[in-house]
């Protein structure tokens, strides 16, 4: 009986952490396009993905504000919105991919930075609030671009995504990312779907204002 009880429990949460996923997967399937097929759109949202402690991006935040250099360049997209981590003097997430992205090339003009995007949810829900987004483009690694299509989907703005797989990223990072992914997606829907939580807020900042168009 303890045994049945014990695989029971144990298959319930295989399915219950593979169902999101699997989920999110087939809803992003149709929205990825490579950089040379994408449809264009107004703005290229560039996640946070972590800096080194010298506050220089990590390779994986190059990767994305690279891929997101390509579609500015090739005339993709007109601005792009680099959401990130600032909840503390010394990490200035938006900070360092914005410099990163002057170093490529992008007229500081076109880059506008989103300090408090600290998680995949508060990125796309700020965007439709506070920079009144409707539609972009999203630009992230594969194993985070389901999560982050259907987020930003579910809160109300019209996504594609962009995968900015540069490298070969190494086994190990690959596997624990995955592994967090699973987890993430979850709580992604949980959030979505049933607390709704409001991150942090603050004054609109429209990327192209009414007055403007």
């Amino acid at each position: 009986m303890v045994f049945t009880l014990f695989v029971f429990l144990a298959v319930l949460g295989l399915v219950l952490g593979i169902a999101p996923r699997l989920l999110t997967r087939f809803y992003a399937g149709p929205r990825l396009y490579a950089l040379e097929t994408s449809p264009s759109e107004p703005v290229a949202i560039v996640f946070g993905a972590g800096l080194y402690r010298n506050g220089s991006p990590t390779p994986v935040l190059r990767d994305r504000i690279e891929t997101a250099a390509d579609l500015y360049r090739a005339g993709k997209v007109e601005k792009l919105l680099m959401s990130g981590d600032n909840s503390t003097p010394n990490y200035n997430e938006p900070g360092a991919m914005r410099d990163f992205a002057l170093d490529l090339g992008i007229p500081e003009e076109d880059i506008i930075l989103d300090y408090a995007g600290r998680r995949t949810y508060d990125t796309c829900y700020r965007a439709r609030e506070i920079f009144h987004l409707d539609s972009a483009i999203l630009v992230t690694q594969s194993f985070h671009l389901p999560r982050a299509l259907y987020t930003c989907n579910a809160l109300g703005i019209s996504a594609v995504g962009v995968s900015a797989d540069l490298r070969q990223y190494r086994r190990f990072s690959r596997t624990f990312w995955n592994l967090r992914e699973t987890v993430a997606t979850t709580v992604a829907l949980w959030e979505i779907y049933v607390s709704q939580p409001t991150p942090i807020l603050g004054n609109p900042e429209p990327i192209f204002p009414r007055e403007a168009q």
